[in-house]
C-alpha cells in the first residue's frame, strides 16, 4: 500500500509555483489526503555565461495514509 510520494513539477513563474502549491493543498483536503511538504526552487540554465532558460521546480510530498492507519 502506498503511504506517501514526492512528485516534482515545472512551472514558469514564482507566482505560478505558489498558486499551484495552494491549489494542490486545497485538492488534497477535498480528496482526503495531506500535503506534508511543498517547496519551489528557481532553476537557471546557462550557456556561455548567459541565461538561456529558467523555470521553477515545485516539489510536493503527498501522504495518503499514515503507517499506523494501515
Amino acid at each position: 500500500m502506498k503511504l506517501k510520494e514526492t512528485i516534482e513539477y515545472r512551472v514558469n513563474t514564482e507566482a505560478a509555483a505558489i498558486e499551484f502549491i495552494n491549489s494542490e493543498r486545497e485538492k488534497a483536503k477535498a480528496e482526503g489526503y495531506d500535503v506534508l511538504k511543498a517547496s519551489y526552487t528557481l532553476k537557471v540554465k546557462k550557456a556561455k555565461g548567459e541565461i538561456v532558460d529558467k523555470g521553477y521546480l515545485v516539489s510536493i510530498t503527498y501522504e495518503y495514509v499514515t503507517f499506523w492507519e494501515v
